[in-house]
């Protein structure tokens, strides 16, 4: 088979059939994790979107994104703002986690400071010993 035989034709075609391909199965993804993961739809409604997308894969797909196209741009920045909070809930946990933290006993130290209960000489240098 000899390589040079193809042109530029039959390479673009070829790229197009790829990418085609490609995009299809991207898809066929994100609409079969919409469906799983998400809440909105009571179990028959999740049977039904999936015996849809198995047995006429591409117009199941298509029928889904044209018919729930509302649900899918609302629920995107709701999940963004839930995994936001999550993540901001786990670093605070995270760190409050081992009471004997420096940043802890620094946040601490200030807080003393900040009342009065510590002069700025003994807060320098515990602060100092908390941060060794």
């Amino acid at each position: 088979m000899n390589v040079l035989a193809y042109d530029l034709v039959d390479v673009l075609s070829w790229i197009l059939g790829f990418l085609l391909v490609a995009m299809w199965i991207c898809l066929f993804v994100v609409v079969l994790s919409r469906i799983v993961w998400g809440h909105d739809l009571s179990g028959w409604g999740k049977a039904f979107w999936l015996v849809c997308l198995i047995v006429v894969p591409l117009i199941g797909a298509l029928a889904y994104v044209i018919a729930r196209r509302g649900k899918i741009t609302k629920r995107q920045p709701e999940v963004d703002r839930l995994e936001q909070a999550a993540l901001r809930g786990y670093g605070k946990d995270t760190a409050m986690a081992d009471p004997r933290t420096p940043a802890v006993d620094a946040a601490r130290l200030a807080e003393l400071h900040d009342r009065g209960l510590l002069t700025d000489e003994e807060y320098v240098r515990q602060r100092m010993r908390a941060l060794s």
